[in-house]
């Protein structure tokens, strides 16, 4: 759903090419080099790693005629809200067909349904300063059920030394679903200068739980995945999948988010293909470095919807 602007980002656990062995097909499937081992951040607080009832948005799908004015009004919602929970949807060009997130649950309209939303632990949450004065932020969200976790979303803060805000912003991940037993980061970019002291406030807003079958999302695989790495910055390059059984994919994404030696996420990237065929694939290649330090183990997420 969402075509987001990506963080820099980053890749693997040698300097030399290493090839990734892909897993057998299934929903998003990630690829990890390495096991890193995530260390706590201090200065964290996490307000309720279970989101909330009254954050729970409705997935829609869109039709024919609809506008983002007119949803929003028909959901009794901004068209700003609506945007902001749907970053990836052109408001002047919405597919028939595909998925939106409405935010508000005050009401259930005709056409909207309301996921099952399930606790998702923050296991972990980084922000590294920018070449501006700016800081981004990830926190590690974990989906630690057997089925996918769809739409993603927590609220980050920033506070001062008396706990006063200093900056808020809702946090999104770079694909629509988290694996079973994943951990995928949102993200979020302060462009204002925070002091040098502050602490890091997290609330997950929502978490809605899906069958692993849900026609949504296609069965796909990474094949013949080679990285190069080089201090803090990386290449990556292989083939994405899809099985003979599934059906036609129109929308193709990998995710790589990148850890230091310290298990710390360092930075993420999304990469964007187009249509494969059942039992075709397609190439990718892109670059990637660090938002911090050198990169230890890179992990690898792939999405694929119809």
């Amino acid at each position: 759903m969402r075509n987001l602007i990506l963080i820099c980002a980053f890749f693997i656990s040698a300097c030399t090419p290493q090839t990734i062995q892909s897993r057998p097909p299934a929903a998003p499937v990630s690829y990890i080099t390495s096991t890193p081992s995530l260390t706590s951040t201090p200065n964290v607080i996490i307000i309720n790693d279970t989101p909330l009832p009254t954050s729970t948005p409705h997935i829609y799908t869109v039709k024919s005629g609809d506008t983002i004015s007119k949803l929003a009004e028909q959901f009794n919602i901004s068209q700003d809200e609506l945007r902001a929970a749907n970053p990836d949807v052109s408001p002047n060009s919405m597919v028939i067909g595909s998925t939106l997130l409405i935010p508000d649950n005050s009401a259930v309209p005709a056409g909207a349904f309301t996921p099952t939303p399930v606790p998702a632990p923050v296991t972990q949450t980084v922000c590294h300063p920018s070449a501006d004065g700016g800081l981004w932020c990830l926190a590690l969200i974990q989906n630690n059920t057997d089925e996918l976790i769809e739409n993603v979303s927590a609220q980050i803060t920033l506070l001062d030394e008396n706990n006063t805000s200093l900056a808020s912003q809702t946090a999104f991940a770079p694909l629509d679903i988290i694996p079973p037993r994943s951990s995928l980061p949102v993200y979020i970019y302060f462009d204002s200068k925070i002091p040098a002291k502050y602490s890091i406030q997290v609330q997950v807003l929502s978490a809605n739980q899906l069958p692993l079958n849900n026609p949504r999302y296609l069965p796909a695989a990474i094949q013949k995945s080679i990285a190069q790495i080089n201090g803090r910055t990386a290449q990556l390059s292989g083939q994405i999948l899809l099985p003979a059984e599934s059906s036609a994919a129109t929308q193709v994404r990998v995710v790589a988010v990148a850890y230091d030696k310290y298990g710390i996420v360092v930075g993420m990237k999304r990469w964007e293909g187009g249509a494969i065929q059942p039992g075709g694939s397609i190439s990718f290649s892109f670059f990637v470095s660090s938002l911090g330090a050198e990169i230890d183990a890179v992990e690898f997420f792939v999405e694929t919807r119809p």
